[in-house]
Parts: C-alpha cells; sequence; structure tokens
C-alpha cells in the first residue's frame, strides 16, 4: 500500500506541486482578495529569514501589517529585515530569536512574548526542518519531531490565549504534500524502533500539524485554523535538504513568492476567512487530506491520542513556574519521556 501511496502521490506532485500546477490554478485567482489594508493589525511568521517565510513576510509588510520575524540565526534575520524595511517601507518588523529545536525556549519565549504584547492577530507556523540524521536536542527529543510537531504545538497552544483577544484571529501552518503518503502514528514519536528515513519522518511530522489544526479547530472556535501546502518551490530549505529533488526538478520550482501565496491569502484575505476552520489548503482552495484510496484514514480518537500525547510531552518540558495556558486532561507525568508517551496512550 505504501508504494501505491508514493506511485500516486508522485503522479499528483508533478502535475500540481510544480511551477507549472501554480500557474495553472492561478489563473482562478481573484486580485482582490489581497487587495487589503493590514495597518495595525500584527502578524508573527516562524522562518521569516529566508525562502516562504521572508516572502510571506514582505508581502504582509508592503500591505502595512506589523511583522514579528521568528528566526533561528540573528545575522541572516537582521539581514532579511533590512531587506524588507528598505522594500516595503514599513519600520514595524520585529526581530526575535528562537530555535525551535530547543523544546524549552519556546515555552519560555511564548510566555515572553505575551507579557511583553498585547495584540496578535495571526501566528503564521512556517519554520521546519528535515535533518537528514537523527539527532536528538537537549530534552532528549529527536530534532524533526521537536521543530516539526512539538515546538509548532506549544507556540501555538501558548499563543492561543494572546490570538484570542482579537478580532477574527488566525493561525496558519506551513505543512508539505508529502504527508499524503503517511499514515498517522502515534507511537514511536522520535522514530527510535524504526530505521530512521528523515523524508518518511518529515512527512510524518507533517501528518501530524494536519491533525493538530484539526483538533484545534474543533477545540478553539474562536480561531481560524488552517495548514496548507506550498509545492515545490525554489528556498535554501529545499536545497539543504532534498538537493537531488532540487537538481532534478530546479526549472520546474515554484518561486518563493508563488510558494507563499496561499500563506498570505489564508493570513490577509477575507475570503478565505469564510472558508470553514481546521482545513488542508493548495493554491488557495480546499483539499483532501488523503489520497484515493490510499488507506490513511484515521479515527478521531487516534488523533485525540495524538494531542494527549504532545500535551504530556509539553508539561514534561515545561519549565519549572512557567504560567502554562495549555489545557488537557490531567496525565501522570512521572518517568521518562518514553514512559509519558506510553502513558498517554
Amino acid at each position: 500500500m505504501s508504494k501505491y501511496r508514493n506511485i500516486v502521490w508522485f503522479l499528483k506532485a508533478m502535475q500540481e506541486y510544480t511551477r507549472g500546477g501554480y500557474e495553472t490554478a492561478s489563473r482562478n485567482f481573484l486580485a482582490k482578495d489581497l487587495s487589503v489594508n493590514l495597518d495595525g493589525q500584527s502578524f508573527m511568521i516562524t522562518g521569516a529569514n529566508s525562502g516562504i517565510g521572508k516572502a510571506t513576510a514582505m508581502a504582509i509588510a508592503k500591505k502595512g501589517g506589523t511583522v514579528h520575524m521568528v528566526c533561528r540565526n540573528k545575522e541572516r534575520a537582521e539581514s532579511a529585515r533590512e531587506d524588507i524595511v528598505k522594500e516595503a517601507g514599513n519600520n514595524n518588523i520585529h526581530v526575535h530569536i528562537l530555535d525551535l529545536s530547543e523544546t524549552r525556549k519556546v515555552w519560555e519565549f511564548a510566555e515572553d512574548f505575551k507579557s511583553k504584547h498585547t495584540s496578535l492577530n495571526v501566528l503564521i507556523n512556517n519554520a521546519g526542518s528535515m535533518l537528514n540524521i537523527r539527532e536528538v536536542n537537549f530534552e532528549g527529543l529527536e530534532k524533526n519531531f521537536a521543530i516539526n510537531t512539538l515546538g509548532v504545538y506549544i507556540l501555538t497552544k501558548g499563543l492561543i490565549p494572546l490570538l484570542e483577544k482579537n478580532t477574527e484571529p488566525r493561525v496558519i501552518t506551513v505543512s508539505s504534500g508529502g504527508m499524503l503518503v503517511q499514515k498517522l502514528r502515534i507511537t514511536d514519536l522520535q522514530t527510535e524502533k524504526r530505521m530512521f528515513d528523515s523524508t518518511m519522518v518529515y512527512a510524518q511530522n507533517k501528518r501530524q500539524q494536519v491533525v493538530m489544526t484539526e483538533e484545534w479547530a474543533r477545540t478553539y472556535p474562536r480561531i481560524h485554523f488552517s495548514v496548507m501546502h506550498p509545492g515545490w518551490a525554489d528556498t535554501p530549505a529545499v536545497v539543504m535538504a532534498m538537493p537531488q529533488l532540487y537538481e532534478s526538478l530546479r526549472c520546474r520550482l515554484r518561486t518563493p513568492e508563488q510558494g507563499a501565496d496561499t500563506v498570505i491569502w489564508l493570513a490577509v484575505s477575507p475570503a478565505a476567512a469564510r472558508t470553514p476552520s481546521g482545513k488542508f489548503f493548495q493554491d488557495r482552495r480546499m483539499v483532501p487530506v488523503h489520497l484515493p484510496l490510499a488507506w490513511t484514514r484515521y479515527s478521531r480518537e487516534k488523533a485525540r491520542a495524538l494531542m494527549v500525547r504532545l500535551e504530556t510531552l509539553a508539561k514534561r518540558i515545561q519549565p519549572s513556574g512557567g504560567r502554562s495556558q495549555l489545557n488537557s486532561p490531567a496525565i501522570e507525568t512521572t518517568g521518562s519521556l518514553q514512559d509519558c508517551i506510553k502513558k498517554a496512550a
């Protein structure tokens, strides 16, 4: 079945995820959807110093929005900020340094941001990772999972109280169409029991992002949640993580701006706000989260189980004395992180 999924997905990808796929889809785009004034609105974008994140930050800055760039590297972040300020003519661009692989610091960042800012209209979870070798962070978590799944979980849940103070708040998570080849897996979140295949680990993390978005939409109806696939774009992340794909498809890759288009549409368009919360998007339209006949569907109980496990891990790593805003059923969190995962089953 996995072979079938991979074949069907690749055929779909070659038609839809390339630059040609974007150009075909964009014929139906409405220019008025992005004709908005964002003065007085604030946006947080992770991984905003390059690629899709920078293109998103640039577009929002040009429309007058206040942008909070959350980046790992200070030098590259400041350089990107200078570019955005110069081109957009908008000085309300702020740099925050955070390595999402350092899970405890994600907690600390969310709490610090809430203490210093009274408003956040939109959170864009753009930063991602595809490390080709299994590595663990200080807390003993596999780094791809820590960045792509648990970091997104903690940052989003931590900022929900601030988002809910605003009118029509939104959360957009940049996922990947690669998640279509993966069934939801709620055991072995750290990829300890199976061969480490970075591409499949990444796809599994992206499937987990889809599930998180669906569950958040049910739990927090005041916020519009969405998750999206940007297509295959020519970005530094693609060059670094998938050099063979980059070399073979370089002439067919989307530009960062094309990859960012649906992120921007979801973040600012009134039309996007009218779509149901919790859905998966590609090129400004809702698309299925499962391939036909691919046996990747999951029950609501399994989705809830994932959320419980993430909550368990998040609370386990929470700094002592932290002002947690995460609210889930009480779970015993004594013992090792691996024990915590098992006890949440």
